[in-house]
This record gives C-alpha cells, sequence and structure tokens, in this order.
C-alpha cells in the first residue's frame, strides 16, 4: 500500500479469464473507478472531444487506434478527481510500449506505482467457457448453453431475439486468439514481473474466491 493510500491497479488476463468481471468488483471494493479502455474512448468520442473525434476517425473505418491516442484519452481519464485514490485498469495496456508509455503518464502525474493482476486460467478452461457462450441477437446479452443454445429464445423475459454463437466463440477461433494473447501479451507479463510489481492470480475456482484473491493481491 502506498503511504497516500492509492491503489493504482491494472488487470491482466487471457480473454474468457473473467477479467472484466474481477475487475469491476475489485473497483467497488476498493471504492475507485474502474475504467475500461472501450469505455473511455466511446465516452470521448460521445463528448465529442478533440481525442474523441480522432479516435473515431480509426474507429469508424473499422482500424484500431492508435498508442498515442488511446495513451492520451487513458491519461486525461487518470487525471480525474476521482481516481486520486486511484483505479482499476482494464484492457490498457495491452504492449509493452504502453506499459512504458502508462509509467512514464503515471510519474508525470505524480502518482504512485502500479500494482499489475494476472489472472492465470488454463486453456482448456478457457476453451470450456467461451465455447459455451451465446449472444442474444436482440438483446445482445451473454448466456452459457445452460440457459439456452443456439436458436433458442433469449431467456430474458423482456426480450424476444434469439441466442446465437460468435464465430469467434468457437473452439478453432478460439485457441487462435489465445494465441495471438500469449504472443501479445507475454513480453508484457515479463515486463511487470521484472519490475516487482506482478501478481499471478488463479482464475478458476468460484468467483467469489477468485474476487477475495484478487483483493487481497490488490491490498498487498
Amino acid at each position: 500500500m502506498s503511504d497516500r493510500g492509492e491503489r493504482n491497479i491494472v488487470m491482466l488476463g487471457p480473454p474468457g479469464a473473467g477479467k472484466g468481471t474481477q475487475a469491476v468488483r475489485l473497483s467497488e471494493r476498493l471504492r475507485v473507478p474502474h475504467i475500461s479502455t472501450g469505455d473511455i474512448l466511446r465516452e470521448s468520442v460521445a463528448n465529442d472531444t478533440e481525442l474523441g473525434r480522432r479516435a473515431k476517425g480509426y474507429m469508424d473505418a473499422g482500424e484500431l487506434v492508435p498508442d498515442e491516442l488511446v495513451i492520451a484519452i487513458a491519461r486525461q481519464r487518470i487525471a480525474r478527481d476521482d481516481c486520486e485514490r486511484g483505479f482499476v485498469l482494464d484492457g490498457f495496456p495491452r504492449t509493452v510500449p504502453q506499459a512504458e508509455a502508462l509509467g512514464a503518464t503515471m510519474a508525470e502525474l505524480g502518482r504512485e506505482p502500479l500494482r499489475v493482476i494476472n489472472l492465470q486460467v488454463s486453456e482448456d478452461e478457457i476453451i470450456r467457457r467461451l465455447s459455451t457462450r451465446r449472444t442474444c441477437r436482440g438483446c445482445g446479452g451473454i448466456y452459457t448453453v445452460e440457459h439456452g443454445d443456439t436458436g433458442d429464445p433469449c431467456p430474458d423475459p423482456n426480450c424476444s431475439g434469439e441466442l446465437y454463437q460468435r464465430s469467434d466463440d468457437r473452439p478453432e477461433a478460439i485457441a487462435e486468439r489465445l494465441r495471438a494473447y500469449a504472443t501479445q501479451t507475454q513480453p508484457l507479463i515479463d515486463y511487470y514481473d521484472e519490475r516487482g510489481v506482478l501478481v499471478n492470480v488463479p482464475g478458476e475456482g468460484a468467483p467469489d474466491q477468485i474476487a477475495e484473491a484478487v483483493f487481497r493481491a490488490a491490498r498487498a
């Protein structure tokens, strides 16, 4: 824990690890903002900021928003008053250059060092989780096959949509996503590990047990 009580957390984990869910739960327990890269990009676009307008051009073209833009938008968000006691970053950084830029930003803002929590889940478990997911064509809700299969109606009584399996939730596509994640993210994990700020947390088991382990790691 820092002298000022800041808890600046980065959540890492492969697709299907439950990173987003655990990031939200952790932010609630720490009483600090949950900052999702996708959310802050969309917020900047919706608010018609200068950075948002620049990012929108790339997003509308289906292209990745350049690092410098993502970093600038993240910097603006981290600099807000509600992040004074810390934050939980989800979806950023994704690469070593982004991590270096984030570190420089934290130093410029006079913030305390990051704590990086890496959720570890086996490939077999990730494939099992993602391949059983179904998405509703109507409301966009995500369900497991225990709640309905492809072509079945949405479990939400207020929705008349049907469930389908996204192409990237098929086992062969999931395996490719995991290979891409490992190639891109392992250097990032190594980067933070070498700096002594990485904590690996098992991401399999009951969600409440995982949340408790994540909370302990964040407070260590």
